[in-house]
C-alpha cells in the first residue's frame, strides 16, 4: 500500500481530473447523449493510462532537474522511494495499456495513439527548447477530447471540427494554468538554462499572457456551444 501511494503521488493521479471532463464531453457530443457503456470505460481507461505514462516519463527525464530544485527536491524519484527503473516499467505498461485501448476502440484511435503518445511523452522535453513548452502541455490534454469523439464515432463522420475547438480551449486554458504554475520557477529556470515564459517576460507580463489565455480559452468553448 505504501508503494502504491508513492505511485500515485508521483503521477500526481489526483490531477487526471484535468483531462477526464473535456474526454467524457467529446464523447457525449459524439454520441447525442449517454454513449454506450463499454466505450466509455474504454475511454476512461485510455485517458488514465495515457497520462499516467506521461507523467512517469516526466519525471524521469526530469529527474536531474528535480533533484537541484528546492521545491521538487521531495519527489520520490529524487528521494529514492521509488526506483528509476520501476518508473521506467511503469511508463512502458501505461503506455502500451493506451495503445491497446485505443486499438480496442476503434482502429483509426488505435493507429492515432502513436503520435499521441509521442506528443504526451515529447511534452517534457519542450522546456529545454522552447518557450512553447506551456502551449505543450495544453497540447498534450488537447487530444483527449478528439480522441474521445473519434472512440465513439468510429471515423471522421461530420461534426469532427466540434471537439477541435474543445481542444483549442483545452490549450489555452492549460496553457493559462501552466504559465501561473510556472513562475515559482522562475529563477531556476534562468539558473538552468531552460525556457520559460516567466523566465523570459517576468511575473507580471506572464499574469498578462495568463489571463488573455484564459479569455481565448472561454471563446473557444463558446463556439463550442454554436456549433453544436
Amino acid at each position: 500500500m505504501s508503494r502504491l501511494s508513492k505511485t500515485l503521488g508521483m503521477i500526481r493521479f489526483e490531477h487526471s481530473v484535468f483531462a477526464l471532463p473535456f474526454a467524457l464531453a467529446g464523447a457525449w457530443i459524439a454520441a447525442s447523449g449517454w454513449p454506450p457503456m463499454l466505450d466509455l470505460a474504454g475511454i476512461v481507461i485510455a485517458a488514465v493510462a495515457a497520462r499516467s505514462a506521461a507523467m512517469a516519463f516526466n519525471r524521469i527525464v526530469d529527474l536531474p532537474f528535480d533533484a537541484r530544485n528546492p521545491r521538487t527536491k521531495n519527489r520520490e524519484l529524487v528521494t529514492g522511494e521509488l526506483e528509476v527503473r520501476y518508473a521506467i516499467g511503469f511508463t512502458v505498461f501505461h503506455s502500451a495499456l493506451f495503445i491497446a485501448t485505443s486499438f480496442w476502440l476503434a482502429p483509426i484511435c488505435g493507429w492515432l495513439s502513436l503520435p499521441v503518445l509521442a506528443v504526451l511523452l515529447g511534452y517534457s522535453l519542450l522546456k529545454r527548447y522552447t518557450l512553447l513548452c506551456h502551449f505543450g502541455l495544453g497540447l498534450a490534454l488537447a487530444c483527449a477530447p478528439a480522441g474521445a469523439w473519434l472512440a465513439i464515432s468510429k471515423s471522421f463522420v461530420p461534426g469532427w471540427d466540434v471537439p477541435l475547438w474543445i481542444g483549442v480551449g483545452v490549450v489555452l486554458w492549460v496553457a493559462g494554468f501552466d504559465l501561473l504554475y510556472s513562475i515559482q520557477d522562475l529563477e531556476f529556470d534562468r539558473k538552468e538554462g531552460l525556457r520559460s515564459v516567466p523566465s523570459k517576460l517576468g511575473p507580471g507580463r506572464t499574469r498578462a499572457l495568463s489571463a488573455l489565455c484564459f479569455f481565448s480559452a472561454w471563446l473557444a468553448w463558446l463556439g463550442v456551444g454554436i456549433l453544436a
